[in-house]
């Protein structure tokens, strides 16, 4: 899930408001906290720090989903691969994979 996914669930589930999460948070305005909620902006370190104390869960939470998409070891095929696999029902994403291991297997075939 999306940092602003995750954040728009956790302020439905607290019943916070953006105005509370701004006046919990340092140097951000409702408006700011509005983009982060839309995921126009991200929130710097300390704000996340101060959103997850707001929240009551811990900062990596929050980050889960962002730290593995971002993934400096993986190409940017690599992240949409990925990106369009999660898109795909259970049943689609076992397709995907039995025709990915067959293509895998072909090409390692050819390389011998």
């Amino acid at each position: 899930m999306s940092l602003d996914a995750t954040l728009r669930l956790l302020t439905k589930a607290s019943g916070l408001t953006a105005a509370d999460l701004a006046a919990a948070i340092p140097r951000a305005g409702v408006s700011t906290v509005k983009a982060w909620l839309t995921g126009e902006k991200m929130p710097g370190s300390e704000q996340l720090n101060a959103l997850a104390r707001a929240f009551g869960v811990p900062a990596g939470a929050l980050l889960s989903e962002l730290a593995s998409t971002l993934d400096p070891a993986r190409t940017q095929g690599e992240h949409d691969l990925l990106a369009a696999y999660r898109a795909l029902n259970t049943r689609q994403q076992g397709a995907l994979l039995e025709v990915a291991r067959g293509m895998a297997g072909q090409a390692a075939r050819r390389k011998r």
